[in-house]
């Protein structure tokens, strides 16, 4: 490829590494519009769930319901709890200290399915031991925010269960354990509901977080690797030229 000459510097790009450097650079860019759009994506079901949670909650029954139907959306359901099939959920933290939380299945009022309750935060005890907790006995009235059962989680270690303490809730596990006809979701239990509210839990849920700051940052990544690929070439192409010889 022909030299071009600026000032006192010439240009000499190199056709394989011209090649190289317009493929790294087309790639990159486009990585980084996809992750645009992801973020964008990300910020119209933001926008959806948060719509969707100052509804009207939704009354859940004994039909099966699809999961990606229901996600984020307020929802109540009325029925009895099953404390014998309760879980603490561990390493939870609420203002700085460590607790667990409380999730105990609901029987579903007419029938025999059931949705898991996250009824709310308890401190955790320094001798591991459970935490005692008050569970209303009783037709009650729940009310929360359908939200999904753990997908991605870390492990951190290969005991993921010790009695009736969870690292996660992950739906087949509690399923395939309790042997419960289980609705695809877990609710949020709000502050106020029935007696309920009696039990000494902390209800205070954070708002759902669907990562689009994290496609941006990931943008930000790709649009820097490609300007950098594009300095390099020209850093590594462009020479001072030589004094001409007398």
């Amino acid at each position: 490829m022909a030299a071009i000459s600026i000032g006192t510097f010439e240009f000499r790009p190199r056709r394989w590494a011209s090649v190289a450097a317009l493929a790294g650079i087309a790639l990159t860019l486009a990585l980084g519009q996809w992750q645009v759009g992801r973020a964008g994506y990300k910020q119209g079901l933001q926008q959806r769930f948060d719509a969707q949670a100052r509804e009207p909650a939704l009354r859940i029954g004994a039909q099966p319901v699809e999961r990606d139907n229901i996600l984020f959306r307020r929802v109540e359901v009325r029925g009895e709890f099953v404390p014998q099939h309760t879980v603490f959920v561990d390493n939870r933290i609420y203002k700085h200290q460590p607790g667990m939380h409380v999730a105990t299945p609901l029987r579903i009022a007419g029938s025999q399915r059931y949705v898991l309750i996250n009824r709310g935060w308890v401190a955790g005890n320094r001798d591991r031991s459970l935490p005692q907790v008050n569970t209303p006995a009783g037709e009650q009235l729940v009310q929360g925010v359908a939200v999904a059962y753990s997908e991605r989680y870390l492990e951190l270690s290969t005991q993921v269960a010790e009695g009736r303490i969870r690292q996660n809730l992950v739906f087949d596990r509690y399923r395939e354990e309790t042997g419960l006809e289980l609705q695809p979701f877990v609710i949020q239990q709000d502050n106020i509901t029935n007696n309920s509210a009696n039990d000494g839990l902390v209800r205070v849920w954070s708002r759902p977080d669907l990562g689009r700051n994290t496609h941006l940052a990931y943008a930000f990544q790709w649009y820097a690797m490609s300007l950098a690929i594009f300095i390099y070439y020209l850093v590594t192409h462009v020479k001072r030229r030589s004094a001409p010889k007398p």
